[in-house]
């Protein structure tokens, strides 16, 4: 498995397909894409494809992401969308976004993951913060999310929380696969913890690009925030192709601007 890169070189200028993580590389947290990432989006779009893989439900990247950008029908059908974390695929065809597929959990695995949840703090004795910020437990079709301090929480104690609580997210993700052991269980972002179909990773995701757009792993490049042991894009380090780690969408700029370079 490759280690994570931190810089661009000029070998890694001839990529085909440039894949982001959303949250916390293209975008803070649950938040929208700025202008000066959009214009360098939009300029990348008319030089290679991109592919954008996050968490967050496709209504998510709308807001975050499509919303923002102010690029020609033509240009668009370079961008590709995987959404809760690659559990569907959505691309710009006939003048508006599809959905070509998306993995759904059935009614009854819901349960067992809810009941998994339920076990899982009740093992590590884990208690819920007093403020809570909208749901803790988010059902997203493709996907059941757990955020720590509640999915609208704001982006100034997300950051705190990340600071003092990452070692009990982690800890929380180990005991949760241990109850899960037919699902995927990931960390996620600042305060989240994924969990999707065995097998629905951000590896799945790569390997639904190479297939399905016929674009070699030789001919991508990755840039994510959580590459780490443990985070939620580290399973695209077992697809070999070349990994940026970035600490926010500042460094993913820096990373852009040397591709367009």
């Amino acid at each position: 498995m490759l280690k994570p890169l931190h810089k661009i070189e000029d070998k890694h200028k001839n990529a085909k397909l440039i894949v982001f993580d959303l949250d916390g590389t293209l975008t803070e947290s649950k938040s929208d894409m700025d202008s000066e990432m959009s214009e360098l989006i939009e300029k990348l779009l008319a030089q290679k494809q991109v592919a954008v893989i996050g968490g967050g439900k496709y209504e998510m990247f709308q807001r975050q992401l499509l919303s923002k950008l102010h690029t020609p029908d033509e240009l668009l059908k370079n961008l590709f969308l995987f959404p809760t974390t690659a559990s569907a695929f959505y691309r710009y065809e006939n003048g508006q976004w599809q959905q070509i597929y998306a993995r759904l959990l059935s009614p009854e695995e819901k349960k067992v993951i809810l009941d998994g949840f339920e076990k899982t703090f009740k093992e590590l004795n884990y208690s819920h913060p007093k403020q809570i910020y909208g749901e803790l437990i988010e059902d997203r079709g493709t996907e059941i999310v757990f955020s720590a301090l509640g999915q609208e929480a704001p982006l100034d104690l997300k950051e705190q929380w990340k600071k003092e609580h990452t070692d009990d997210k982690l800890k929380i993700t180990e005991t949760l696969q241990k109850h899960l052991p037919n699902f995927e269980v990931r960390a996620a972002g600042y305060t989240s913890i994924d969990v999707t179909h065995k097998g629905i990773d951000k590896e799945y995701g790569l390997k639904q690009i190479r297939d399905r757009l016929s674009i070699d792993f030789d001919d991508m490049i990755f840039i994510g925030d959580a590459l780490f042991a443990g985070g939620n894009d580290s399973a695209v380090l077992r697809t070999g192709i070349p990994c940026f780690a970035v600490d926010g969408p500042q460094e993913t700029k820096k990373l852009i601007r040397h591709l367009l370079s």
